[in-house]
C-alpha cells in the first residue's frame, strides 16, 4: 500500500512538472504473507522475498539500459536487495563501479545466525554487502554488489547488539544520529557524498521512511524516535540533487495504515522531488 500512498500524493504528477517524462510501470505482483508459512524462522519468507528481488533486479536493469533512472517504491526495505543489484549490474556490464547511499534508523546487517526476529528486512544492507543467505547475495552471480569504501549510511540509531560487530567488521561508513546532531546535517552528507562519489560513475539512494523522525513520519512500521527532521532530510535530499550523480532511488517502508491523513506519504513525495531536482528558488 505504500505506492499507491505516494501516488496519491500526486507524485508523478509532481515529477512531471519538474520536466521529468514519467513511465509508471505499476506493482510487481508479490505473495501476500498471509497466504503462505514463513518458512524459517531465522529468515521468514526467505524464498518469497528473494524471488521478488531477482524480479526486481531485472527490472532495474532493464530500466537503466534503456538510460532512464529508476524509482522504486516500497514497501519493506528487504527490495533494496532487488533495487541495488539491478543497479550494480548495470554498472558491473559497463564497467563502472557504484556508490551506495543508505538513509535509515536501522543499520539492516543482520543475518539469519543473529537476527533476533528473522525479519528479512532487517538483512537488506548485509546481503548488498556480501553477508547472509547465497538467495540474496548472489543475485547476477556476484558478491557484494557494493565495494565497502564506496557505501555510506546515514542516520542510524538503533543496531542489534550482534548485527553491531558485523557492521563494524563490513568496513562501510556509518554517520548515526550522533554525528548528525554534532556536526549538523550538512557536513555529514558533504562527505558522505564525497564517499560515494569519490573514484565511483555514480550512486544509488535507498531511504527507509523511519530515518525521518516519527513525529514527521509516523507511518512507518518500525519508528525509532529522534530522526531527522522535516528541514534536515530535504537539505540531504537536495545535497544529493546538486552532485547531479544520483543514478537511482528508492523510498521504503511507508505504510498508510499506521500513517496519519497520509502524511507520511506527502513528506516521502517531497523528498523525492527535492532529490529528483526541486529547488526552493
Amino acid at each position: 500500500m505504500g505506492p499507491s500512498a505516494l501516488r496519491y500524493a500526486d507524485l508523478n504528477e509532481r515529477l512531471e512538472s519538474l520536466g521529468y517524462e514519467v513511465e509508471d510501470l505499476g506493482d510487481l505482483d508479490v505473495i501476500i504473507p498471509e497466504t503462505r508459512h514463513f518458512g524459517d524462522p531465522r529468515a521468514k519468507y526467505l524464498r518469497e522475498i528473494a524471488d521478488a528481488c531477482v524480479h526486481l533486479a531485472n527490472l532495474v536493469l532493464g530500466i537503466r539500459q534503456h538510460g532512464h533512472t529508476p524509482l522504486v517504491l516500497g514497501g519493506d526495505h528487504s527490495i533494496a536487495v532487488g533495487t541495488v543489484s539491478g543497479v550494480a549490474e548495470s554498472f558491473r556490464r559497463n564497467g563502472k563501479t557504484l556508490g551506495l547511499l543508505w538513509f535509515d534508523a536501522h543499520a539492516d546487517f543482520n543475518t539469519p545466525e543473529i537476527s533476533p526476529s528473522g525479519n528479512v528486512h532487517g538483512m537488506p544492507m548485509a546481503a548488498i554487502m556480501g553477508y547472509g543467505p547465497a538467495e540474496l547475495t548472489k543475485i547476477f552471480g556476484f558478491s557484494p554488489k557494493i565495494q565497502p569504501q564506496h557505501a555510506v549510511q546515514i542516520g542510524i540509531r538503533e543496531v542489534d547488539p550482534a548485527e553491531r560487530q558485523l557492521v563494524k567488521d563490513s568496513g562501510i561508513r556509518v554517520f548515526t544520529m550522533k554525528d548528525i546532531d554534532r556536526r549538523g546535517i550538512g557536513s555529514v552528507m558533504d562527505e558522505a557524498l564525497s564517499i560515494v562519489s569519490t573514484s565511483t560513475d555514480g550512486f544509488a539512494v535507498t531511504l527507509d521512511a523511519d530515518f525521518l523522525d516519527p513525529y514527521e513520519s509516523p507511518g512507518v512500521a518500525t519508528p525509532v524516535r529522534g530522526g531527522a527532521d522535516y528541514r534536515e532530510a530535504h537539505l540531504a535530499m537536495e545535497m544529493i540533487a546538486d552532485t547531479q550523480k544520483m543514478v537511482s532511488f528508492e523510498i521504503t517502508e511507508i505504510n498508510p495504515i499506521l500513517d496519519v491523513q497520509n502524511k507520511t506519504a506527502h513528506f516521502g513525495m517531497e523528498l523525492i522531488l527535492s532529490a529528483f531536482g526541486k529547488q526552493i528558488l
